[in-house]
C-alpha cells in the first residue's frame, strides 16, 4: 500500500479538491477529539492544495491516531 496521509486544520477543510484524495466529501472525515484537525489520504503524488504540509507513511499516520489527540469518545 502506498498511501500518503497530510494532516490540516479545520480551516483548510473547505480547500480540500475531493477528486484528488480517497476522501469522498467533507462528511467522511475523521476529526481529532476537539474537532480541530482532520486528514486526507491520497496515491501518488501530493495534490497541489496541500503543497508545502507534511505527508506521513501509513505507520506513521497509524501512529497518530493511537494519541490520545485522535482517540474517538464512542
Amino acid at each position: 500500500m502506498n498511501r500518503k496521509y497530510v494532516i490540516i486544520t479545520k480551516d483548510e477543510v473547505s480547500s480540500i479538491d475531493f477528486d484528488k484524495v480517497l476522501e469522498t466529501s467533507s462528511n467522511t472525515l475523521r476529526y481529532n477529539r476537539n474537532k480541530t484537525k482532520t486528514f486526507v489520504k491520497y496515491e501518488g503524488s501530493q495534490p497541489s492544495f496541500l503543497t508545502g504540509k507534511t505527508e506521513l507513511s501509513h505507520s506513521e499516520m497509524l501512529e497518530e491516531l493511537a494519541k490520545d489527540e485522535w482517540s474517538n469518545i464512542y
